[in-house]
């Protein structure tokens, strides 16, 4: 294992986030340099307005960022207003569907709320501070962006770049729009240096080539060096990506999720991811995450339960966290079906079976509840629903309650009136 010189870099190696830099000693020199001097580096994070909230899968380089900012560091947090406009092609196999204005705005409003979270912003040396690239985008002219810009790329090498390669690769159509935003994303990146300093870049893996079209642009086009850093994709032992929960999004956004549900994912993470989790997700020192990843059989379950309260705290606050930790005990220890379980209403002339499971969040189709009931995966009051017919009436109340369930993990309420 590498000694760096700088402290971000030794927690970024020890913690598992370390993936790839686009000059390794010469980031740990910058970074070490700057905190020798009490002077905070300037780095960022990019996030297009795509989803009105970010998911488990986006935390990775977020917690970086989060830790960036612990080590004395100052981090940008920009929200592609222009770019949303474009699409990043990276992993995908078609341009993206365009978004209206008023979804744009609705989905940058849901992202900052998501980056708050992790993030303490304001006006300090190492604050983090908002941005949004459609404030310089808006009124740029296309002639001098082309020769400015486009100038310093070689379409030669933008062939090579695995967003660019792999959909070629694949003979995909790929659209000149598509086609124009790592420039874009590389202009960025020369604008942050200009307005505040910034030379570091923190992302996920698959950006790599958006990062080095911004790196290679600073080189050629201000004469200075840009740091890239990027995190691994985290994935469980099955080779999947973290973050989804039968086929849905883990959402770091309240609205979008309960915190509940969103203790009950780390929750139920596998034996073999814990140790992994606690260092990504929470903010708990690495002696107390090797003493707990070090726990065998039954006793890995409280390992678990203290990722699930750590990595919900600070997400959604401490106290969400104990109201989590408090329904999880009294459904699963005490087998109470608490109060406040997730919830949905209903009319009390009566729901059907399927629906109450869609609207509950449980399955994303009625078709996935077809296949659970014939599974015996279903449940109404603990007892396995064999009619996907069924209409849930106030006959079904029990103890004042109706209770969902999907499997042994999932529980909710139904409510009518």
């Amino acid at each position: 294992m590498t000694t760096f010189k700088s402290e971000f870099l030794n927690i970024m190696q020890e913690r598992g986030f370390y993936n790839q830099c686009t000059n390794e000693q010469g980031f740990d020199d910058y970074l070490a340099e700057c905190e020798k001097k009490g002077v905070p580096a300037v780095g960022y994070l990019g996030s297009d307005p795509t989803g009105d909230s970010l998911h488990v899968g986006h935390i990775v380089p977020l917690m970086m960022l989060r830790w960036f900012q612990k080590c004395g560091h100052k981090p940008l947090t920009l929200v592609g207003g222009a770019t949303a406009r474009i699409g990043d092609p990276s992993g995908k196999d078609k341009l993206r569907p365009f978004l209206d204005e008023e979804t744009l705005q609705s989905n940058i409003q849901g992202l900052k709320k998501s980056f708050m979270k992790f993030l303490t912003f304001g006006d300090g040396k190492t604050d983090a501070v908002m941005v949004d690239n459609y404030d310089w985008f808006k009124n740029i002219n296309y002639l001098e962006f082309l020769r400015d810009i486009g100038t310093c790329y070689s379409v030669n090498r933008m062939l090579t770049m695995d967003s660019v390669k792999s959909r070629l690769e694949r003979e995909q159509p790929m659209s000149f729009l598509e086609f124009n935003y790592m420039l874009l994303q590389g202009y960025d990146f020369c604008v942050l240096l200009q307005k505040y300093g910034c030379r570091a870049q923190i992302a996920g893996a698959d950006q790599w080539g958006n990062i080095v079209s911004g790196t290679e642009l600073g080189r050629r086009r201000f004469d200075t060096e840009l740091f890239g850093f990027t995190s691994p994709i985290i994935t469980d032992s099955n080779g999947k990506k973290m973050g989804k929960s039968e086929g849905n999004a883990v959402w770091i956004n309240d609205e979008k999720l309960s915190s509940y549900n969103y203790f009950q994912y780390f929750r139920n993470i596998g034996d073999k991811e814990v140790g992994k989790c606690l260092r990504i997700y929470t903010d708990l020192p690495m002696d107390e995450i090797r003493r707990l990843e070090a726990l065998q059989d039954q006793e890995i379950n409280e390992a678990k339960k203290i990722l699930a309260f750590e990595a919900t705290k600070i997400c959604r606050g401490e106290q969400e966290a104990l109201n989590a930790q408090k329904i999880a005990v009294e459904t699963f220890e005490k087998g109470i079906a608490s109060a406040d379980l997730p919830s949905i209403e209903a009319s009390a002339s009566g729901v059907s079976v399927l629906d109450a499971f869609v609207m509950l969040g449980f399955v994303s189709s009625k078709g996935e509840a077809r296949r659970l009931i014939k599974q015996a995966g279903l449940k109404l009051n603990d007892k396995p629903i064999t009619d996907e017919n069924y209409v849930i009436t106030p006959k079904d109340i029990e103890n004042d309650k109706i209770k969902l369930s999907q499997g042994k993990k999932k529980h909710g309420l139904l409510v009518l009136k």
